[in-house]
């Protein structure tokens, strides 16, 4: 997955463009019986009741209602690190509690996966950092996962 940065720097967007759909592409997500809804809106009430948190996914794959996975961009100058409370927080939002949510965190150039179940209490995993853009193997690990995942839902 090569890409241009001449000024060394992509913004959210181009992330989401450039890094992540393909990946998306290539798991079979963008096919059926997979749904894709880019910038979904979600809302979170904290737990004093006064604080509404509005957010939007940058990309969110279904299968019917069933939330398969978040995926949230930062700009190649940000840690992909620093989307970890960002998508949690989305991914809390899943109306699904009985079933374990994933997401994918990406700056362009590394990749986290993370796993969020809320049965009996919200615990998460999280992966190491793939690095997609230095290491070319590193990318075909992260497909693996991504199939994976993709068989998972459909069973």
């Amino acid at each position: 997955m090569a890409y241009h940065r001449g000024d060394g720097e992509l913004v959210e967007g181009a992330v989401t463009i450039l890094a992540a759909s393909p990946l998306l592409e290539i798991a079979g997500f963008y096919d059926p019986p997979f749904k894709m809804r880019a910038e979904a809106s979600v809302e979170l009430s904290l737990d004093d009741g006064e604080e509404v948190l509005r957010g939007r996914i940058d990309v969110l794959i279904l299968q019917g209602v069933l939330w398969v996975l978040v995926v949230e961009s930062k700009k190649t100058t940000i840690s992909a690190r620093s989307a970890l409370p960002q998508a949690l927080a989305y991914m809390m939002a899943n109306v699904e509690p009985g079933q374990p949510r994933f997401g994918l965190v990406t700056n362009g150039d590394d990749v986290l996966l993370v796993k969020l179940r809320a049965i009996p209490e919200q615990e998460y995993g999280l992966s190491r950092a793939f690095s997609i853009y230095t290491v070319p193997s590193e990318l075909q690990q992260v497909l693996r996962v991504l199939k994976l995942l993709g068989q998972i839902a459909q069973a």
